[in-house]
């Protein structure tokens, strides 16, 4: 999202809200960010397949699923998986199960929130339906700061969001007991207040393949191509476009290449009351080289890998590292750096589980960490018979 790569400059004049300092520069502030937004998706016209278009979408979901490092793609066994995997979804115990999730970014400025849920349509089948929105809320338009006669007059600001929306709709089946399988077909809707808006459709692809205490996925994402269309009101911001030499923003498709996401999960026993749970996933993209561990002009992978540990599963705690990234300093000298996550959860009864992340978001805010709560609700545990296949061991 546009909002991430702009946010240096939001904290280089002040914050979200009026600018402090002289009146002027809080006019041409606005537009400086709105030109830099425009003409950001201007170069996307132009190359329809961005390296981070719908950016929002692989944030990740569920405060287990972060606190793990985002290494979830075989290990997921919930109503999230809906989102990791959705062979994952064969896991859930339970005739109706949900959750919410509630995450701030960049100090509270940016709003991320999930809400999802799951029951089962045949004894070998499951079906959800997930909703995914990051948005930044009350962005000062000062387009009319100055009236009629040029004088200054601050109630005649306004205020927009920015926002990108993810509807999620789940099927996944039971092949055997060993394999399962999932698709998402997906529906975004990504809107800058009056001046933009798009509509995007997608499809991902999962599979598991479970041997006791062993689980390999597999994630294809975008696996059709997912695209965006693009509506530009240009009538709102055409004089002062003019006025400032920028191009008039035009309509446009952009496209979301797939990506792979391949990963396998072991689970033991660590005497008789804990457990612990190891996973890894290997993200490969295939738009061009990027800043990964591994990375080449036709393949990059991105690794994130994710611990748990178990207390007669009724309480977690959880760590995990991802985003490994090469920094170079001003001396030309590279060093890796990396996203490291913990968290907890509590089983507080058969039907109420809490779970908290601690994640990392980077070196790009005064406040890097941010906190993410998550609760599901599960209800009307399934009979021990009422799947067609097994093949889960925890």
């Amino acid at each position: 999202m546009l909002i991430f790569q702009d946010y240096k400059l939001l904290k280089e004049f002040g914050y979200f809200g009026i600018v402090k300092g002289d009146s002027t520069i809080q006019f041409i502030f606005f537009f400086l960010l709105l030109a830099i937004s425009c003409q950001s998706e201007m170069a996307f016209s132009q190359d329809l397949t961005p390296k981070y278009s719908n950016e929002f979408l692989n944030i990740g979901v569920g405060a287990r699923a972060l606190g793990m490092g985002g290494a979830q793609v075989s290990a997921t066994r919930d109503v999230t998986a809906a989102y990791w995997n959705p062979a994952g979804l064969m896991g859930v115990t339970h005739q109706y199960e949900a959750m919410l999730m509630h995450a701030e970014y960049f100090a509270g400025i940016a709003q991320y929130d999930y809400l999802a849920f799951t029951t089962p349509l045949k004894n070998d089948s499951q079906l959800a339906i997930s909703l995914i929105r990051f948005g930044v809320d009350d962005i000062p338009d000062t387009r009319f700061l100055y009236d009629a006669n040029g004088a200054l007059n601050y109630n005649n600001i306004q205020f927009f969001n920015a926002a990108d929306y993810a509807l999620l709709l789940t099927y996944a089946r039971d092949l055997s007991d060993h394999f399962k399988v999932g698709a998402n077909a997906k529906v975004i809707h990504r809107n800058v207040g009056k001046f933009a808006n798009a509509w995007g459709f997608g499809l991902d692809l999962g599979g598991m393949y479970v041997k006791k205490n062993l689980t390999l996925g597999l994630m294809l994402r975008d696996i059709t191509t997912t695209f965006n269309a693009w509506s530009h009101n240009a009538e709102l911001v055409r004089d002062i476009y003019s006025q400032t030499n920028n191009e008039i923003p035009v309509n446009s498709v952009e496209l979301t290449l797939p990506r792979a996401i391949s990963s396998f999960t072991y689970s033991f026993a660590v005497g008789k009351q804990f457990s612990l749970l190891t996973a890894v996933d290997l993200d490969m993209t295939f738009d061009g080289q990027r800043n990964t561990l591994i990375s080449t002009s036709l393949l990059s992978i991105d690794p994130k890998m994710g611990l748990e540990l178990g207390y007669k599963k009724l309480a977690f705690l959880r760590a995990g590292v991802s985003n490994f990234q090469y920094i170079k300093d001003f001396d030309g000298e590279k060093s890796m750096s990396m996203m490291p996550s913990a968290g907890l959860g509590v089983l507080l009864s058969e039907k109420f589980q809490i779970d908290y992340a601690l994640s990392d978001i980077g070196n790009v805010s005064e406040t890097p960490y941010s906190h993410v709560f998550s609760v599901k609700v599960s209800l009307e545990k399934m009979k021990d018979d009422f799947r067609k296949f097994k093949g889960w061991t925890y």
